[in-house]
């Protein structure tokens, strides 16, 4: 029977999938809530905002175009209805442009008409009249709007977000809204006259461009001015000035609608970023305070909350690894502990022998037994030299393999060379040792310690197979993995120690053989080597057709190079 060891294990939860790491994702859970968290609120705001300057410009540029239509119907009717033929010129007639303008501007309140003549002076005026005795009446056009105090609070709240944002760009031409504190307010005019003739002429052939400002009592007014003709000749100048309350309504609605949509986006942000806190940094808090109980010895059963393990983003990837590295660092402190009291069991065995055959032999004067005490000790003293040097070695086998680089390792001729070895010092009755491997087979490993594996499990099969017996070694690659089995024509392993042999200091040898030659940490320094390599190793039984045992095989499987 094989002589074996391992280390104490402790059951490791099983390994998660990549697929289910979310390592195949190009954008992982966690980004993509920070990405909703930080980009859905300026969205919203930028797409408002450009929204707004584009309706206000549509607005106002449609407020101008009918206002250009209005002033261009009052100077047709003007140029039809006010203007006499005289010697095939056309001449103004204010008696009658004067009552004509005021009745074409009373359907439309809030509007105020000026006719200038071709030298620049004011005709007529739509909001000037004649009275009894000949007076000048000026009627009075309507109070500016007054704002309540949830529309000025939204005025004012709007006006102080846009001062902390910057204005976008809209493409395409803009209506300029001249807001300087003393814009003027009906009573603005172009500067015309006389003195000024390129500026009439531009007038009279109608270039005078809209005028749109905001006054000092909140009014927005739009100006425009369009020449009157008749006979291909200019008469007249009609300038109308008009407030446009409907745009202010609409504007005031769409920023009720903006500070709305900032309300929404703000709240949120507000749950959003509560629902991040709870995802990420609630989670991080408890795997510290897992840290913490796992530091102070109070994670062995499991100290990581299960519902933060059964997350598939990156924080459950870390909850289930550090749950795996605590488990197996305790697995390993159990180990440690376990393998201190074997090896003070192992070592307290041939003391004791050696204190026993020290007492006896001082009491005993007969030379014979004291050859075979001495004997004894001697035996015992070479025994504790070969288990502390497997002590030893089996010590120091994870941190070598830990500093050691794996590399590609040709097998084929090891192989050959320890069988070759073998038949050549073998004695008579010792099994023959035979090999069935390709002539190239690499793996990735580190070449002394594989070697050490190999005797390991040859001279096992050596000791346990019969006189005159065989010794197998076979390899073959299957796929990615290089399989490489020992097998033997020994009694074989029972089966329920078939996991067992791989403990330290299980140690069950061949009839016949003296008690102490073997350490009992083979296998176990096998076991060892080939998982740190990433491999594995088991061990099974041969059988007959008939289904009894024909021996022991050891199988070892290694990642090919």
């Amino acid at each position: 029977m094989p002589d074996a060891s391992g280390p104490v294990t402790t059951a490791l939860p099983p390994a998660i999938p990549a697929e289910r790491r979310g390592t195949n994702r190009r954008v992982s859970p966690l980004l993509r809530r920070i990405l909703l968290v930080n980009m859905l609120p300026p969205f919203l705001l930028v797409a408002t905002l450009l929204y707004l300057d584009q309706y206000q410009d549509g607005l106002l540029a449609a407020e101008v175009a009918g206002l250009r239509t209005q002033a261009r119907i009052y100077a047709n009717g003007i140029a039809e209805a006010a203007v006499r033929i005289q010697d095939d010129r056309a001449q103004l007639v204010p008696e009658t442009a004067r009552p004509l303008l005021r009745r074409l501007t009373e359907p439309s309140p809030g509007t105020q008409a000026k006719l200038f003549d071709t030298t620049g002076l004011v005709i007529a005026d739509s909001r000037v009249r004649e009275g009894p005795g000949g007076t000048i009446v000026t009627e009075p056009l309507p109070p500016p709007a007054e704002p309540g105090p949830v529309t000025g609070t939204l005025g004012r709240l709007y006006e102080r977000v846009l001062d902390w944002l910057p204005r976008p760009r809209v493409s395409g031409p803009a209506v300029v809204v001249d807001e300087t504190p003393g814009a003027p307010s009906f009573d603005w005019q172009p500067d015309l006259g006389p003195e000024r003739r390129e500026e009439l002429r531009l007038a009279l052939e109608g270039g005078v461009n809209p005028y749109v400002r905001r006054t000092s009592d909140g009014r927005l007014l739009v100006s425009v001015a369009e020449p009157a003709r008749r006979a291909n000749q200019s008469v007249g100048i009609i300038l109308l000035t008009r407030e446009a309350r409907e745009v202010d309504q609409r504007l005031l609605e769409i920023r009720a609608s903006v500070l709305a949509l900032f309300g929404i986006a703000l709240v949120l942000t507000v749950a959003l970023s509560a629902y991040l806190a709870r995802t990420l940094a609630s989670p991080i808090l408890a795997l510290a305070q897992a840290a913490a109980a796992m530091r102070q010895g109070k994670g062995r059963g499991g100290s990581i909350p299960v519902p933060i393990m059964a997350r598939q983003d990156e924080i459950g990837v870390l909850a289930r690894d550090l749950q795996a590295s605590a488990t197996a660092l305790w697995a390993r402190v159990d180990a440690n502990e376990q393998f201190a009291a074997d090896v003070a069991h192992e070592l307290k065995n041939p003391l004791t022998s050696v204190r026993s055959a020290i007492e006896t032999l001082r009491r005993v004067e007969d030379p014979e037994q004291h050859k075979r005490l001495l004997a004894i000790i001697a035996e015992d003293a070479v025994r504790m030299d070969r288990l502390i040097g497997d002590i030893s070695d089996s010590s120091r086998v994870d941190a070598e393999l830990s500093r050691a680089v794996a590399g590609p390792v040709e097998v084929a001729p090891i192989l050959d060379t320890l069988a070759e070895l073998h038949n050549a010092t073998r004695r008579a009755d010792d099994p023959v040792m035979e090999l069935d491997a390709p002539p190239s087979l690499v793996v990735r490993g580190v070449e002394d310690r594989l070697v050490q594996v190999f005797r390991n499990l040859l001279g096992n099969a050596v000791s346990f197979s019969p006189p005159n017996g065989r010794v197998f070694v076979r390899a073959r690659v299957t796929g990615a993995i290089a399989e490489l089995a020992v097998e033997d024509d020994g009694p074989g392993i029972p089966e329920a120690k078939l996991e067992g042999i791989f403990n330290r200091f299980y140690s069950e040898r061949p009839r016949g053989e003296r008690f102490g030659q073997h350490s009992g940490l083979g296998l176990s320094i096998s076991r060892q080597i080939v998982e740190g390599l990433g491999g594995r190793i088991t061990a099974e039984n041969r059988r007959r057709d008939d289904g009894t045992v024909a021996g022991a095989r050891f199988v070892v499987r290694l990642p090919v190079g």
